[in-house]
């Protein structure tokens, strides 16, 4: 038990230096104050976002730093969609709807989406957002400036996420905790090693030039995490990658209740993992019941761990801009959510049944 004790303080220890390293180098996208002349080709795939999709359109109108040209792609929405982006095209000229003609076989809606999107772009870097990101001020200009600064192939921003309901408050930081505690993300930028790559399709900026060489949507087009396929891949092909986290000019609300983050997040928990469910589980373990073996072979030391781990807590919630003192008291609640997260994304690739937008994402 003391050997398991030893494994749980090692464990411990590599999260401490994991948030320890993202909080010291926080990456930040300076303002520039700059105007940027390139034009920014604004993709968003959108299918049923009628609830979402006129904020973003409103603040991307609202931009006047940068040159965009801003194509929307209806997914074969059944909502109003379609009529919202027609609005705005007739009032702004860079606003343009793209219909889809059907999902072809072998494809993702979202993955073929983007690649409709980008065969219709013509600016000199590629931003693709979701529909339900806000932009504010002059981030996208600013992310151009940081892209090119730092001879980047992608650059891809976790956003800061808005949280309202208490199924929301439960369960998106975990996305955060896995992250932060597992991967200083200054690795992705520095490091030569593609096992430290992360991207957020919420938020990705490609050179232009180099996604139509690479093609990554196409490339991984069955692929249902395809943002951390499309980071593996280009670290792989020594394509400069980075990836930031807490940046409060680009904001979301990714879910709305416990059961929608249930859903979203068994697409693609295991990606965090490399995809292997053992290390997946043994992460859980050691988070949630770690303090087991150090009560019973090294009580002398609980104080010390717990120490750790609400430090760990509270360090993860600075770097991706979340309330400390929420996470720490909601810490049980969210461990309870991501075994199930777990064990439904388990049943769910062994199905190949997991609808979104009222499409199964396998078909």
């Amino acid at each position: 038990m003391q050997y398991i004790a030893y494994i749980v303080f090692a464990f411990l220890a590599y999260q401490l230096l994991s948030v320890m390293l993202n909080v010291v180098f926080h990456q930040k996208v300076r303002h520039s104050g700059e105007e940027n002349n390139e034009l920014v080709s604004v993709l968003i795939p959108a299918r049923n976002e009628e609830q979402n999709i006129g904020n973003l359109l409103d603040s991307l109108v609202r931009m006047n730093s940068t040159r965009l040209e801003i194509l929307v792609f209806d997914d074969e929405s059944t909502d109003k969609t379609a009529q919202i982006v027609t609005g705005y095209s007739q009032v702004h000229p860079a606003v343009r709807l793209i219909k889809s003609e059907g999902l072809p076989s072998g494809w993702l809606g979202k993955n073929h989406a983007c690649y409709q999107l980008a065969s219709e772009a013509k600016g000199t870097c590629f931003l693709f957002i979701d529909a339900d990101v806000i932009l504010h001020d002059a981030i996208i200009s600013d992310t151009v400036a940081y892209l090119r600064r730092h001879r980047l192939g992608l650059l891809s921003v976790f956003p800061t996420q808005i949280l309202k309901s208490f199924g929301e408050k439960v369960t998106v930081p975990v996305m955060n905790y896995i992250l932060l505690t597992l991967l200083p993300l200054i690795f992705v930028r520095i490091s030569p090693f593609s096992s430290h790559s992360a991207a957020n399709g919420q938020f990705m900026l490609f050179d232009a030039e180099l996604y139509k060489k690479t093609e990554p949507h196409r490339h991984f087009r069955s692929s249902a995490v395809e943002d951390i396929s499309i980071s593996r891949y280009f670290k792989k092909n020594k394509i400069r990658i980075a990836c930031i986290t807490g940046e409060k000019r680009v904001e979301c609300r990714m879910y709305s209740s416990y059961r929608d983050a249930l859903n979203g997040f068994s697409k693609n928990i295991m990606m965090f993992f490399g995809n292997n469910a053992v290390v997946a589980f043994v992460f859980w373990t050691v988070s949630a019941l770690g303090f087991i073996p150090v009560t019973l072979s090294m009580p002398e030391y609980l104080t010390a761990y717990i120490a750790g781990i609400v430090t760990v807590l509270l360090l993860y919630s600075v770097a991706g801009r979340q309330n400390p003192l929420r996470n720490l008291l909601l810490f049980p609640l969210q461990l309870v959510f991501m075994i199930q997260v777990m064990v439904r994304s388990l049943i769910v690739n062994k199905q190949k049944q997991s609808s979104w937008k009222g499409r199964n994402i396998y078909s």
